[in-house]
């Protein structure tokens, strides 16, 4: 079925590097998730007042809220899809990740008037009326849910969307909301025992915690993440591809929305080749990485020492040392300025991020101290750095 909506409602379907095509996947999503609850919501809400019982009638609510978060996807996604403007240099990608937002605070609202409900209706219990139809109804919207939320993460995954896997996560917890509240009534039906009240603590408290979720899994790149480390290597691996370059650092990314970023990223060149010949080599990246990657990368040049000998015993030194210190940490821009009393070492040192000053501190002085035994003269300039690569 999937598949089917897929190709029959997406033009260009495969190509999901493209704005229009990945504006496509989530106009359809939305669509067909507002179709989906609606329906959902009606049947549910009409089962509620048959049986008299609050937490199918919040499980219903709860399927109109989603479909409120269908419809301000939709708006998002379309938004998102705007062109960039004077205003707006870098596109309005990012508005696809508040609309995301907007719909957490809905889902936190619909659970936090359930969760009141739900202890008006332990203080002041009803009778339910059991209908083994009711059931029957639950059951096929459980299937419902099944099959969008997987359908939202099979679109999720093909066009890298926080917005359809936050849907995914969603849906799954309206299949285990909705599986509950059929157990209540079951358990009513075969004891006589009244738990609605309290299953719909459970399904609010569900339901809230999703919110949660979506806001979490919205709000990081809003803030601003980490780069993955999949995506460091793949821009690394790219940048080091050329020739004439034979090592980079210090990549930043720039998230302004799916799909589009800016990056910045330091590529070492031989100190001795030609300025003109490297900087070539560098616009070549940087205009192939839009083509290539999608990516708007900016590339600074640093020139490395790769002939004199001396320079580079010393570097590879500060490296094996550094390593069997800390092996979290690493050196780069190593440069030494020679002289007869008096050798400067200087370099970045990058630690994790989570190292406190006193860390730092430790591992630099350590470092010194060891280099220091293998020459007296060395003196240090040390520009202490933390790495904007996710788990480092």
């Amino acid at each position: 079925m999937t598949e089917f909506l897929v190709r029959h409602f997406i033009k260009d379907y495969e190509h999901t590097e493209k704005v229009s095509v990945r504006t496509a996947y989530g106009v359809l999503a939305s669509i067909v998730g507002i179709l989906c609850n609606v329906f959902l919501f009606i049947v549910k809400f009409i089962v509620g007042l048959m049986v008299h019982s609050v937490s199918v009638t919040a499980d219903a609510f709860n399927n109109l809220s989603d479909a409120g978060s269908s419809l301000i996807s939709f708006v998002g996604v379309k938004i998102a899809s705007k062109p960039a403007d004077e205003e707006h240099p870098f596109g309005h990608g990012r508005m696809e990740y508040i609309s995301a937002l907007i719909v957490s605070f809905l889902v936190l609202e619909v659970g936090f008037t359930f969760l009141k409900d739900s202890i008006g209706k332990i203080k002041s219990p009803e009778v339910l009326n059991f209908q083994m139809a009711s059931v029957i109804i639950l059951i096929l919207s459980i299937g419902v849910k099944l099959w969008l939320g997987f359908f939202n993460r099979k679109l999720g995954k093909k066009i890298d969307s926080k917005v359809m896997m936050a849907v995914f996560t969603d849906s799954m917890g309206d299949v285990l909301t909705t599986s509950v509240t059929i157990l209540s009534l079951l358990f009513f039906y075969f004891t006589g025992i009244n738990i609605d009240g309290i299953v719909g603590i459970g399904v609010a408290l569900v339901v809230m915690w999703a919110g949660v979720g979506i806001a979490k899994d919205t709000l990081e790149p809003l803030l601003g993440e980490a780069v993955d480390p999949e995506e460091y290597q793949r821009i690394k691996h790219f940048v080091e591809g050329y020739d004439g370059i034979i090592g980079s650092h210090d990549l930043i990314v720039h998230n302004y929305g799916p799909n589009r970023s800016m990056a910045s990223i330091h590529a070492e060149v031989p100190n001795n080749a030609n300025i003109t010949e490297s900087h070539e080599i560098i616009d070549h990246i940087e205009r192939d990485a839009i083509e290539n990657l999608g990516i708007f990368l900016v590339v600074h040049m640093d020139p490395v020492e790769i002939e004199d000998e001396n320079i580079l015993l010393i570097q590879n030194l500060a490296n094996t040392l550094i390593a069997e210190i800390d092996p979290s940490c690493s050196i780069h821009d190593f440069r030494v300025v020679d002289g007869k009393n008096q050798i400067n070492l200087i370099f970045d040192l990058v630690v994790p991020r989570d190292y406190d000053k006193e860390k730092q501190h430790d591992v630099e002085d350590t470092l010194c101290k060891k280099l220091k035994e293998h020459d007296e003269r060395y003196e240090f300039v040390i520009t202490v750095e933390h790495s904007f690569v996710s788990g480092t």
